[in-house]
C-alpha cells in the first residue's frame, strides 16, 4: 500500500515533469537567443530533479526508528474531507445542467470581453471587468490573458455551485451537514488554480522574470518545511525567546514537572494587593500574551500596578502520557495556592485563555464544592467555552473516526503539536496554508518576520489521553454543562456552584470559540458576570493593546438574556477593551501595597529558579 510520502513523491515528480515540459516550450526573453533560453530552462529542470533526488536519498538515509514524515498529514485530512465531499449530489441531472448552462454563459461573458479570445495577446494591455472577484485572484495577471481569466472565473463559479449544493442538502443530521459544508469548502479551496504552478500566471510570470530561480527557491522552501514536518509562516531565526519575544522581565519562582510559574518584576511603587495569575492554553505557548513590548498584555498589566504571575506549561513528552484533565485542574489549584503562599494573600485574580479558561471553570466548580471558593477573587475568561453545543469549526473534526485517529497518531502517549497546528491551519486554509503555498513554494518569496506567525508555528505537544478525553467528553458529548457528569480528583463538577465574580470576553469574529458559544458561560454562573464582545477574533480580539488604536468592543449593562439581546442593546467603544477590564478588576479589590519584598522576585532572601521566560517555553 502506498504511503502518504509515496503519494507526495509521485505528485512532486509529476509537477517537475510538467514544469520541464513547460520550460522547453516557453518563449525566450526578448533579445535572448532561443538556444540559450532552452539551455537555461533545461538547467533549471535538472536542478529541480537533482534537489528532489538528494532529498529522497536524505530521507532514505534516516534511521528506521525515526518518526514518519508529518508534513503530508494535512493532505491526509483533506483526503478525509474529500470522502465527506463525495456525499454531494454531483450526479443530479438538474445540478449538472445548471453548471453546464452557467459555464457556457460565463465563457461567453469572459471571452466576449477579449474579442472572443481569438488573439493570444487580446486584452493584454488593460484589465477586464469580470463577473466574480476574489482576493486570491487580485493580481492583474489573472485578467490579462483570456485563458487565466476564464480559468479562475470558472473555478469561482464551480465553488459557488458546490458550496450551494452542500448548503441545500436535506435530510441530514445538523452536525453531519455542517461537516459536509466545511469539507466542501476545504476541498474547493484546495483545488484553486492559484495553488498549482502550471495554472498560476503570477507564479509563471515570476519564473520567467527570474529565469527559473524563483522555482528553485520555492522548491527549497517546500523541502525545508518537509524536513521539519511543518509549514513555515515566518523566517527561521527571526525571533529568539527572551531577546525579541517574551521579553517582559521576571523570574521563575516555582515549578513542577507540568508547569513553571513566572512572576513578573513590578514597574510601579505600589501594586494591587490581590495578584493576578494567568493560565494560558497548553495547546500554545504562553507568550501570545507577551509577544513584544508594544503588544504584551503582561507588560501592560504590570504597568497598571498589577502583580502578574504566568503559568508556562511544559510541552508533553512520553513521561506525560497518563496525564488527564484532572491533572491540569489540580495544577491550577496548586498554582493558586503557590501564589497565595508566596505573597501571603487570601486570594488571587485569575485569567483562563481558551482551553485553560474551560479548565478554570471546572477548577472553580471543584473549589466551590470543597468550600474553597474564597481562594479566587475573580475569574476572567478569554474566548473560553464550557457549553460545546455551538463550538464552531473545530467540531467538524470531532467524531468517532477523528478521535480514533488521534490515538493512532500518538503511539508514544502524546500528540505531536504539528498535527494540531495543521488542524488549526485548515480552519483558515486560504490564509494559513494556500497563501503560503503560492507565495513561498510557487513564487519562491522570502518568509516575513512576523512575531504572531512565529508564535502560531511554535507548537506544543499534548498528552494523548487528555486530548482524547477532552474531544470525547466536552466537544462530542458536552458533559461539562451536565451537573456532576464529570469529576476531577474524585470531586464532581457542577458549574452552577460557581459564584466567583467573572469577566467573560468573546471575539466577534472568533471561528474557534464563536461568541454564541462563549456567551453560554453566562447561563451557568450564579455570581456576578460581566460579558464583553471584542472586535476581531480568537487572537487579535484578545491581543489588542490600547496603543494600537485598533478594533472596538461592546458592552451592555442592561442584563441581556441572549447574545442577540446583548448585541441589540450594546454600546460600542473604540479601541482596546483592556482598560475596561482593568477598571473592573480594580473595583473588585482596590487595596494596594508597596512593591517590595517578594513582590519583586529574585531580591535578597528570595531564591528563584531562573529568569523569565524559563526553560519550559523552549521545550519541544
Amino acid at each position: 500500500m502506498a504511503t502518504d510520502a509515496d503519494l507526495f513523491s509521485d505528485v512532486m515528480r509529476d509537477q517537475i515533469q510538467g514544469l520541464s515540459t513547460l520550460f522547453g516550450q516557453m518563449v525566450p526573453a526578448e533579445g535572448s537567443p532561443g538556444a540559450e533560453a532552452t539551455v537555461q530552462w533545461a538547467e533549471i529542470a535538472g536542478r529541480l530533479h537533482s534537489i528532489w533526488t538528494d532529498f529522497q536519498v536524505e530521507q532514505l538515509g534516516k534511521a528506521s526508528a525515526d518518526k514518519p514524515p508529518h508534513f503530508a498529514d494535512p493532505v491526509k485530512w483533506i483526503a478525509t474531507a474529500e470522502a465527506v465531499f463525495r456525499q454531494l449530489p454531483l450526479a443530479n441531472p438538474e445540478a449538472q445542467q445548471k453548471l453546464w448552462n452557467d459555464g457556457l454563459a460565463l465563457a461567453n461573458t469572459v471571452f466576449g470581453q477579449y474579442g472572443l479570445g481569438l488573439k493570444a495577446d487580446a486584452g493584454a494591455t488593460e484589465e477586464q471587468e469580470l463577473p466574480r472577484s476574489d482576493r486570491r485572484f487580485a493580481d492583474p495577471e489573472w485578467r490579462r490573458q483570456p485563458f487565466f481569466a476564464f480559468l479562475h472565473q470558472a473555478y469561482l463559479l464551480m465553488s459557488e455551485q458546490l458550496i450551494g449544493m452542500a448548503d441545500a442538502v436535506e435530510g441530514m443530521e445538523p452536525g453531519r451537514k455542517a461537516q459536509l459544508k466545511f469539507a466542501t469548502r476545504t476541498v474547493v479551496d484546495a483545488l484553486s488554480p492559484a495553488n498549482f504552478p502550471l495554472t498560476n500566471p503570477v507564479a509563471l510570470g515570476k519564473a520567467a522574470e527570474t529565469r527559473g530561480e524563483s522555482l528553485i527557491r520555492g522548491f527549497e522552501n517546500l523541502l525545508g518545511d518537509m524536513r521539519k514536518g511543518q509549514m513555515s509562516h515566518t523566517r527561521a531565526g527571526a525571533f529568539v525567546l527572551g531577546e525579541n519575544i517574551a521579553v517582559t522581565p521576571g523570574k521563575v519562582v516555582f515549578e513542577t514537572p507540568l508547569y513553571q510559574l513566572i512572576q513578573y518584576t513590578p514597574t510601579t511603587d505600589k501594586v494591587l494587593k490581590t495578584p493576578l495569575l494567568i493560565f494560558p492554553p497548553w495547546i500554545n505557548r504562553f507568550y501570545i500574551l507577551d509577544l513584544n513590548a508594544k503588544k504584551s498584555f503582561v507588560r501592560w498589566s504590570v504597568e497598571q500596578g498589577i502583580t502578574v504571575f504566568m503559568v508556562s506549561w511544559k510541552s508533553a513528552d512520553a513521561s506525560m502520557a497518563d496525564l488527564v484533565w484532572d491533572d491540569y485542574i489540580a495544577a491550577q489549584i496548586e498554582a493558586v495556592d503557590a501564589v497565595r503562599g508566596r505573597l501571603d494573600v487570601p486570594s488571587v485574580h485569575t485569567i483562563g485563555y481558551c482551553v485553560a479558561g474551560t479548565t478554570l471553570a471546572a477548577t472553580l466548580a471543584v473549589l466551590a464544592r470543597k468550600g474553597e471558593a474564597h481562594k479566587v477573587a475573580s475569574a476572567t475568561f478569554f474566548t473560553a467555552q464550557v457549553d460545546f453545543e455551538e463550538a464552531g469549526d473545530l467540531k467538524h473534526f470531532i467524531d468517532d473516526h477523528q478521535i480514533e485517529t488521534v490515538g493512532r497518531l500518538s503511539p508514544e502517549g502524546y500528540l505531536d503539536g504539528r498535527y494540531l497546528a495543521a488542524t488549526f491551519n485548515i480552519l483558515r486554509g486560504n490564509d494559513l496554508i494556500w497563501n503560503y503555498v503560492e507565495n513561498n513554494y510557487l513564487k519562491g518569496e522570502d518568509y516575513p518576520a512576523f512575531d504572531l506567525l512565529h508564535w502560531n508555528g511554535d507548537v506544543t505537544n499534548l498528552p494523548a489521553r487528555w486530548h482524547r478525553d477532552y474531544l470525547r467528553d466536552l466537544y462530542r458529548d458536552n458533559r461539562l454543562v451536565v451537573a456532576d457528569s464529570l469529576q476531577a480528583g474524585g470531586t464532581p463538577i457542577d458549574l452552577h456552584r460557581i459564584a466567583t465574580p467573572a469577566y467573560i470576553q468573546a471575539g466577534r469574529d472568533d471561528h474557534i470559540a464563536p461568541p454564541c458559544s462563549v456567551w453560554k458561560l453566562t447561563r451557568y454562573l450564579t455570581g456576578p458576570a460581566t460579558f464583553l464582545l471584542a472586535g476581531s477574533g480568537h487572537i487579535a480580539g484578545v491581543v489588542n493593546p490600547p496603543s494600537s488604536g485598533k478594533y472596538q468592543y461592546w458592552t451592555n449593562d442592561a442584563g441581556a438574556e441572549t447574545l442577540d439581546d446583548f448585541i441589540a442593546g450594546a454600546s460600542e467603544h473604540p479601541g482596546s477593551w483592556w482598560p475596561h477590564w482593568a477598571e473592573w478588576l480594580r473595583a473588585l479589590a482596590p487595596a494596594v501595597v508597596p512593591s517590595r519584598g517578594k513582590r519583586k522576585p529574585g531580591g535578597r532572601g528570595d531564591p528563584v529558579i531562573e529568569d523569565a521566560p524559563g526553560r519550559y517555553v523552549a521545550c519541544r
